[in-house]
Parts: C-alpha cells; sequence; structure tokens
C-alpha cells in the first residue's frame, strides 16, 4: 500500500484553508505535508492541525507531494512558481486575475499539472454541464441570466463561478462571454440585447455560496440552481482534484476533466 500523499494548503487559514485541512486530514489517501499563509500574516508561526504555519513557498513545497490552494491571485502566482520549480501538482480555486496575471498562471501549466476551478464542488459542476445542455437545446430564443449571492466579505464581483456558468452558456451558444456578457444594468439601458447573457451580483451575511440561471422564454421559464450552507464540499472536491493530479503530464486541466464531464 503507497504512502499518503503530502498535500501543502495555501491560505491554510483562511475560510476555505480551513475546510481544506479539514478534509486532507478525513481522507486516508492524503495527509497534510504543510500549512502556508502570506509574508505579515498574523497568525505565522502559529501551529494548525499539528503543522507550524510558514510563509516561505520553497520550504513548504519541500514537505509536500501535492498544493491545494484557496487565496489571493498574488498568493497564488507565490505559489505556483514554487510549485512548478519542485515539480508539484497544483489545485486552486482563485480567481479574480487580471488578463497579465492569467497569462502569467496559464505559463505554468507548461511545467506542471494544475487543475484550475472556479468552483471544485462536484454538484456545480454537474450544474455547469446541465447549464451548458441546456442553453445548447432551448437557444437563444430563451434569454439566459444568472444571479450569484455571497457572504458579504467576498471581494471579487461577480462571483468565478458566476462567470464560468455564464462563459459556459456562451460558448454553447457559439460566442463568448466578452462578447455577450451584461454585468450591470443601470438607468435607461435600452432594450435586451438579443443573445446576451446577464449575470447579476448580491451580497450579504455568511453565504458560502449560491447560484441560479434562469432560461427565460415566451409564457415559460427553466430554473437551474446551485445552493451552498457550508464549504466543506467545495474542500473535498479540491481534495478529489488534488489527488486526480499526482502522476498527470503537465497542463491546464479543468474539474470537468477530474470529473470525467463532456467538455462542449
Amino acid at each position: 500500500m503507497s504512502e499518503p500523499a503530502r498535500i501543502c494548503v495555501v491560505g491554510a487559514l483562511g475560510r476555505m484553508g480551513e475546510r481544506v485541512r479539514a478534509a486532507v486530514e478525513a481522507d486516508p489517501a492524503v495527509v497534510l505535508g504543510s500549512l502556508l499563509e502570506g509574508p505579515g500574516h498574523p497568525g505565522l508561526g502559529s501551529e494548525a492541525s499539528g503543522l507550524v504555519v510558514g510563509d516561505d513557498p520553497a520550504a513548504a513545497m519541500a514537505a509536500a507531494d501535492a498544493v491545494i490552494d484557496f487565496s489571493v491571485p498574488a498568493a497564488t502566482l507565490a505559489g505556483l512558481a514554487a510549485a512548478a520549480d519542485a515539480g508539484l501538482p497544483y489545485a486552486t480555486g482563485t480567481t479574480g486575475f487580471t488578463p497579465d496575471e492569467r497569462a502569467e498562471f496559464e505559463r505554468h501549466a507548461s511545467q506542471i499539472p494544475i487543475v484550475s476551478a472556479a468552483n471544485f464542488s462536484v454538484s456545480v459542476n454537474v450544474l455547469g454541464h446541465l447549464a451548458r445542455v441546456a442553453a445548447e437545446l432551448l437557444g437563444e430564443d430563451f434569454d439566459a441570466e444568472i444571479v450569484e449571492l455571497h457572504h458579504s466579505a467576498k471581494v471579487d464581483a461577480p462571483s468565478g463561478t458566476a462567470l464560468w456558468l455564464g462563459e459556459t452558456i456562451a460558448n454553447a451558444r457559439g460566442t463568448n462571454l466578452e462578447k455577450a456578457g451584461v454585468l450591470s444594468r443601470e438607468g435607461d439601458v435600452g432594450t435586451r440585447p438579443p443573445g446576451s447573457i446577464g449575470i447579476q451580483t448580491l451580497r450579504g451575511g455568511d453565504n458560502p455560496g449560491e447560484h441560479m440561471i434562469h432560461f427565460i422564454g415566451r409564457g415559460e421559464r427553466v430554473e437551474l440552481a446551485h445552493r451552498s450552507f457550508t464549504r466543506d464540499h467545495f474542500a473535498a472536491g479540491s481534495v478529489r482534484a488534488a489527488r486526480w493530479l499526482l502522476g498527470r503530464e503537465p497542463g491546464l486541466y479543468s474539474m470537468a476533466d477530474v470529473l470525467g464531464l463532456p467538455q462542449g
């Protein structure tokens, strides 16, 4: 029987980092190898899950076989650079990258296998699959609108998941979200552009995340929804992705790859 894979958790003391640590501890195929936080974090040097929290990416990678990262773009890029130097697979749910940051992110995929997912929940990824099928079958006769709700501390809007769902619908229609997306409406905006995909953002409380997709036709409507009540399923999905990455060739992968879902 092989030894459990050691996991480095980036953003180990954050909301998601806490749940990732719990998910790793609950999975007999993996163990915690190292915990990483950013320089200046008040928790540096403290102990969590039996390990000391550090801020040296190279040292953290040296004690790991794979990385799980829910943090912010700057921390993710630093973690990716260290993981690439160490040859470690990397699973990250970080969103909010600028185009330049995303390009830097993707360059590392030529060195190591990376799963980048706006959402690691298995059920959310099934939602994305259903949204693609619905968009293909219903066509542009049904207007597509997405409403997302997250906790008041979330700093980026719309959510990465909402943007991914919008891009999924756009791709199914033969376009992209940059052309079709409508992310805000205010004042005299005129009639709804044909084929547009609206995304509306709500923020409040401690909600881990809700996404509702409306396909609105003439006299009828199809609704697809996912509501999170904990962050545990995000964490469990990230552990599944990290395990799947072990032994993979360098490249940029998605949760659809991990789950074997059809991709359009």
